[in-house]
C-alpha cells in the first residue's frame, strides 16, 4: 500500500491542526513499514515558506503594536497599558520560534520514514503543462507531476492513494480519472485517507 501526501500533511502534523491525529495514524503506519509513504520533495519545502511568511506577517504586528502602545504610554490614562499587553507582543514573537520547532520536528519524523520524490527536469516539464491543461497553480502542478512521475514507476495492481486537503484544485473529474488509471484514489480528508488506508491492509 502506497500512500501520497503533500505539504498539508506536514503541516497539519507540525501545528496540530484538525486532522493532526488521523496524519499520526497515517505516519504511525508508515513507521511500521504497514505502508510505504511518499511525499514530493517540494511538499518538504513549502512549508517552510509558509513559516516564513507567517513569521514575518507576526513580526510585523509586533511592531505596530509596540509602536501604538508606545504611543498610548505617552497618554495619562494609558500610562499602565503597554504593561497589560506585554504578554500578549511576547507570545507573538514565541509562537513563531514554537512553530519552527514543531515544524523541523514533523519533518524530520516524516523524512526518517517516507520516500521523497525528486523535483527533476520531467517532472517541471510535466508541471508547467499542467497549469494549463489540469488548470493548476504552479505549486499544485509540480506537487500533481511529483506524484504521476512516481506512480508510473508503480504496479497498477497495488493499493494507492493520493490524500490531499486541497480539494479546491485537485478534486476535479479529470485528475480524478488520470490517477484512476494508475490504480491511485485521490481523498481529500486525511480520515478518510486513513480509514481507505487501513480497509487496504
Amino acid at each position: 500500500m502506497t500512500v501520497y501526501v503533500e505539504s498539508n500533511f506536514v503541516l497539519e502534523l507540525a501545528y496540530l491542526q484538525e486532522e493532526h491525529e488521523s496524519c499520526e495514524d497515517i505516519l504511525h503506519l508508515a513507521e511500521e513499514g504497514a505502508i510505504s509513504l511518499v511525499l514530493p520533495a517540494y511538499s518538504v519545502g513549502e512549508p517552510y515558506d509558509s513559516w516564513v511568511r507567517r513569521s514575518k506577517q507576526r513580526s510585523e504586528l509586533h511592531e505596530r503594536l509596540a509602536r501604538e502602545l508606545n504611543e498610548l504610554s505617552r497618554s495619562k490614562p494609558y500610562i499602565g497599558m503597554p504593561n497589560e499587553f506585554q504578554e500578549i507582543t511576547k507570545t507573538l514573537v514565541q509562537s513563531g520560534e514554537e512553530e519552527k520547532e514543531r515544524l523541523d520536528n514533523a519533518a524530520t519524523r516524516i523524512l526518517e520514514t517516507a520516500v521523497v520524490i525528486p523535483i527533476e527536469r520531467e517532472v517541471i516539464k510535466a508541471a508547467i503543462d499542467f497549469q494549463q491543461s489540469r488548470n493548476l497553480a504552479p505549486q499544485d502542478s509540480i506537487v500533481y507531476a511529483s506524484v504521476l512521475s512516481h506512480l508510473s514507476t508503480t504496479s497498477t495492481e497495488e493499493a494507492k492513494c493520493f490524500i490531499t486537503k486541497n480539494s479546491k484544485d485537485f478534486a476535479n473529474p479529470d485528475i480524478y480519472a488520470e490517477l484512476e488509471t494508475y490504480g491511485c484514489k485521490l481523498l481529500t480528508k486525511f480520515s478518510d485517507g486513513l480509514g481507505y488506508t487501513r480497509s487496504c491492509l
